[in-house]
């Protein structure tokens, strides 16, 4: 479970967050705990000197150091939690993201939204203690071990589900989700496409600013009529499921070369 410090204000705001952190679970399980409350940034970081904690909710506006402040300060810290931002004042929220927050919320909070938020702490702090483990693992004079397929997590229906890099076909962005498609499933991901893009590696390739392909994947590449741009266009078909994707004239050629280069 996630280690919780709440961080605001606002006694009946701390008294709801709590509320909702209780109730937040994936797969029967909870998600995080609260295991301290604090009114002002200069309590938080006395308190994180002397207790450990993975995640953060933290207010905006607060008497002394705001939010923002705060937050920037912990970067500082050996092992800086992760912070989630919760506000009446979505103004702010670009400077939250600015600072590395992994959500930003708005009072009244939504269950939902707070359990959406949690479940993206997880899936960051799974991929960063993945990528410290390998490089543990190449440290020192020793043989390193292979890596594991490294995963992406995904909300199932309120679980928590682990889906190897290897059975990715392709990530696309539509809306306000990304669709992560496997053979056998289609899941819905709250993560910005570019922020995942990061997380891949060479075997995946961007085709479309709103798709990334597997590599393995593509089966061919031809011209076919574009729906997007109104003409004829260059797309990717992804096996095994047969899907087209376009691609865009933009990366037409660094697609091609990267194909050719692998043998297509």
């Amino acid at each position: 479970m996630l280690r919780t410090l709440i961080v605001d204000d606002e006694p009946l705001a701390r008294l709801r967050l709590a509320q909702l952190v209780a109730e937040a679970s994936s797969g029967g399980k909870p998600l995080a705990r609260v295991v301290g409350e604090v009114g002002d940034a200069a309590s938080a970081l006395g308190w994180l000197l002397q207790h450990p904690a993975e995640l953060v909710l933290l207010d905006v506006q607060m008497p002394g150091l705001d939010g923002p402040g705060l937050a920037a300060r912990l970067q500082s810290l050996p092992q800086p939690p992760a912070v989630v931002f919760v506000t009446a004042h979505a103004q702010h929220a670009l400077r939250a993201f600015e600072l590395d927050a992994v959500d930003y919320l708005t009072k009244p909070v939504r269950r939902e939204r707070l359990q959406a938020a949690l479940e993206r702490v997880v899936r960051r702090l799974d991929l960063g203690a993945r990528a410290a483990m390998g490089a543990a693992g190449t440290a020192g004079g020793g043989a390193a071990t292979p890596d594991p397929d490294p995963v992406i997590v995904v909300s199932e229906r309120g679980r928590l589900q682990r889906v190897p890099l290897s059975q990715v076909l392709y990530l696309k962005a539509e809306l306000k989700y990304v669709t992560l498609r496997t053979a056998a499933h289609s899941h819905v991901l709250d993560d910005a496409l570019a922020d995942l893009e990061q997380r891949l590696g060479d075997r995946f390739l961007r085709v479309h600013r709103n798709a990334i392909v597997a590599r393995s994947a593509v089966q061919a590449l031809e011209r076919r009529a574009s729906v997007e741009e109104g003409a004829e266009g260059w797309a990717v078909c992804i096996r095994p499921t047969g899907e087209w994707l376009e691609v865009s004239r933009r990366q037409a050629g660094a697609v091609r070369d990267a194909l050719a280069a692998g043998g297509l």
